[in-house]
């Protein structure tokens, strides 16, 4: 029989490691259900064979590995149930071959099964909780008061994110169900910008690894240890090589808090299954020296690699996800510097389904925020002109998304509606004078016009309608600016786009004080309302949360290979669509986060329907209601009764 714990086979099974919902195997068997079952010594309700997963034998060979799982991706509930987290729910056969999961004191430490004091009393009875649990039966929603209580008497936000982090990793259903129920407030706590601090304070606060870590001594044998994760129905990775998180710099090994918080957004915001979901760093090495000299710091203590070495290991870490998990497995690139970022994208869009939420998923949500602004200001996109401080991923594709679209609306070349779009580097004016010298990325927004040495000069003479700030430097959109914005718009624009709080070019407050009031703000992170002169404004979020959970899912369902411009401005317009008149009366020109879950719905059908129109979709029939099928491929993270 199987071990409780780690379970494998005796050694006439001539099958080998075979693990746990909590801590599985590098390969799986094909798809389990979960029943009470007589054990093979024939003493019922052996305590070690509690909960079972099951396959038939004939479906193993002796002395050889065990099948892949079949990939037929979704099911009602999410992306196909492979591992048994639903069935735990149905009454199955008793069968004389099962694999053990858990039971008793084990089943309290799974993640992915324990429900804390909501196990009923006939599953206590079941599965040998008697004696391990206080004898009260608390409901989940119950358990949900008390969480959100303890989370609220920390005064700290990295103390609420630990907090957070701790009830994943003892008990994830509740832990997704906390931060639905409480996402506005939660948000800002598991992501940006309490995740900035957990990523700079990540080797003093480390306690369990999660996720993948690939470093420079897996050069070689990257195939090997992605077979090392527990999990083979991957459908999402999220990646990053730690060299630009957020606004904050080189934070290396430490920046697995990118990827893990990320792929947190995927499940509760985009319905995606946990199971399906793989957070991996790139450890090359960092150039921060603090890092480097600190004796907690987890990742290699050397200065990054470059060139060759670097795009030798990238190359294989790409082909090897590609051999162990598909054609349509989603690779999100997170956090990685310019001259990297672009060149990955560039190189592997055409072969893998990949997406780098830093240039194009910022793109596409502050492109939606720009459209629903028009119904505010007046006017098409090809009305207005732009001026961005800050000319790398993010500026630079948030330009180009808006020129797309702009093209789009008006047919006219994308060369010219460039020349609407302008941007201040840390040089100055992007002008054509300074073309030669100019990385790739920036050469299209080279225009003819006098060199222009800051941001102020350069405001008074394009005289922009919008000014966006991607520059990660805080409080650069000064009075000064703002005040010039002000003078010739009604409806000044002013996106400040920076994470995480600190790096702000401004803050709402100066926003509207400055503006006297007339400016339509958005920030990269929260700011609480302002009451400037007896009205109340509420600062809009232009969050990459509202987009790539719901884009990841329209991908996922409708079993989409590449990534195409046009996924992105469907995903843009679907969230402009979501705001509503009151909230526009508010001011506000994206949705409020209570709602993201039919957001989510609704931007996932929108790419999904137009996946299928360019023919880039595989499963096939198209379903005729794609929200409700979006909505019914969501994963809901509701305790399961077990017999």
């Amino acid at each position: 029989m199987f071990s409780s714990t780690r379970c494998a086979f005796l050694s006439n099974s001539g099958l080998g490691g075979c693990g746990s919902m909590g801590d599985a195997p590098r390969r799986r068997l094909t798809p389990m259900r979960v029943v009470c079952m007589t054990p093979s010594n024939g003493r019922p309700g052996d305590r070690n064979n509690s909960v079972v997963m099951e396959t038939p034998l004939k479906e193993l060979k002796k002395d050889s590995p065990v099948d892949d799982v079949d990939g037929n991706s979704i099911s009602a509930g999410g992306p196909q149930d492979v591992y048994g987290e639903d069935r735990a729910t149905e009454d199955q056969f008793v069968t004389p071959w099962s694999v053990s999961v858990a039971s008793g004191y084990t089943l309290l430490r799974d993640p992915h099964f324990n429900k804390g004091l909501a196990f009923s009393e006939k599953e206590r009875d079941a599965h040998y909780l008697r004696g391990l649990l206080p004898p009260s039966v608390i409901p989940q929603q119950t358990q949900v008061k008390k969480m959100i209580q303890h989370i609220r008497q920390y005064q700290v936000p990295l103390q609420k994110y630990m907090a957070m982090m701790d009830l994943q990793e003892r008990n994830e259903r509740l832990f997704y169900t906390l931060l639905i129920d409480h996402v506005e407030e939660l948000l800002p706590v598991v992501y940006t910008p309490t995740v900035g601090e957990a990523c700079q304070k990540y080797g003093s606060i480390f306690m369990r690894p999660q996720g993948l870590y690939i470093s420079l001594k897996e050069k070689g044998k990257i195939r090997e240890v992605l077979r090392n994760w527990p999990e083979k129905n991957i459908q999402v990775i999220v990646v990053t090589d730690g060299e630009r998180i957020l606004g904050l710099g080189d934070l290396g090994c430490q920046g697995m808090g990118i990827p893990v918080g990320k792929l947190s957004l995927y499940t509760a915001l985009g319905g995606v299954r946990p199971s399906a979901c793989l957070p991996i760093t790139i450890d090359v090495g960092t150039n921060n020296e603090k890092l480097l000299n600190d004796e907690l710091y987890i990742g290699l203590k050397q200065r990054r690699a470059t060139g060759q070495e670097y795009a030798e290991l990238m190359h294989e870490f790409m082909t090897a996800l590609k051999q162990t998990y598909g054609e349509k497995v989603l690779i999100q690139f997170e956090d990685f510097a310019n001259h990297n970022a672009f060149d990955l994208l560039e190189k592997y869009r055409s072969t893998h389904l990949v997406f780098n939420d830093d240039i194009q998923g910022t793109a596409s949500v502050v492109l939606a925020g720009l459209v629903a602004a028009l119904k505010l200001v007046g006017g098409n996109l090809a009305d207005h002109r732009f001026l961005f401080l800050g000319a790398g991923e993010a500026g630079t594709g948030i330009a180009e998304l808006i020129a797309l679209e702009t093209s789009k609306q008006t047919n006219a070349p994308l060369e010219e509606v460039r020349k609407n779009i302008w941007l201040v580097d840390s040089k100055g004016l992007i002008v054509s004078s300074r073309k030669d010298s100019l990385q790739h990325f920036k050469k299209p927004w080279a225009h003819e016009h006098e060199p222009v040495q800051n941001l102020l000069d350069a405001v008074n003479q394009i005289k922009p309608t919008v000014l966006i700030g991607t520059s990660g430097q805080g409080r650069t959109f000064t009075k000064e600016v703002i005040e010039a914005m002000a003078s010739f718009n009604e409806k000044p624009i002013i996106l400040s786009l920076s994470n995480p709080t600190s790096q702000s070019e401004c803050t709402a407050e100066e926003a509207y004080k400055w503006s006297q009031g007339r400016a339509i703000f958005a920030s990269g992170s929260p700011f609480p309302p302002v009451e400037y002169e007896g009205k109340v404004f509420v600062p809009g979020q232009a969050n990459n949360a509202y987009i790539f959970p719901g884009f990841g899912l329209g991908l996922i369902m409708s079993g989409t290979i590449r990534v195409h411009d046009d996924l992105l401005l469907a995903a843009s317009e679907a969230l402009a669509s979501q705001v509503s008149q009151e909230n526009f009366d508010m001011g506000l020109i994206f949705p409020p986060f209570t709602n993201i879950r039919k957001i989510s719905a609704h931007i996932a059908a929108n790419v999904a329907a137009k996946a299928y129109e360019l023919g880039l979709a595989t499963r096939l029939p198209q379903p005729k209601d794609l929200v409700k099928f979006a909505e019914s491929c969501m994963y809901t993270p509701s305790y399961r009764t077990y017999r």
